[in-house]
């Protein structure tokens, strides 16, 4: 069992920055790929971005491609989404989750089946 709770939402201005963190307890993330994702209000839940265990690939939605950044610290046990030049659409709650299996394609990452266990979520409001 992973339990997972994330931190570090809050209000921020249109173009400023955010941190996100995703703490890890109950195993270590070190094979496990994590996911971001995010829930807008009266909009399905979409995906962020991700990190694979084997190599920390990476993977973004191009929607926050070239602004979000994920990263991961298996000493700490912990995952992390920088994120900066936030937009009014970026208004949402994000969720961390954390997943064993393994793939090389691309789309496996980006599915909410591909993660087993999820975080309660972080509010995160991009003011205009």
């Amino acid at each position: 069992q992973v339990h997972l709770v994330e931190s570090g939402g809050g209000l921020v201005q249109a173009g400023g920055s955010l941190r996100l963190s995703c703490a890890a307890s109950g195993r270590t993330l070190s094979t496990y790929h994590m996911g971001w994702f995010r829930q807008a209000p009266g909009k399905e839940r979409e995906f962020v971005a991700a990190i694979r265990w084997s190599d920390d690939k990476t993977y973004y939605a191009d929607s926050v491609k070239g602004r979000f950044t994920i990263s991961r610290d298996n000493a700490k046990n912990t995952v992390s989404l920088q994120m900066n030049s936030l937009k009014p659409e970026d208004t949402a709650v994000y969720y961390c989750a954390a997943g064993s299996g393994y793939s090389i394609g691309t789309y496996y990452y980006t599915a909410e089946g591909s993660y087993r266990y999820w975080g309660q979520g972080t509010q995160v409001t991009v003011s205009s």
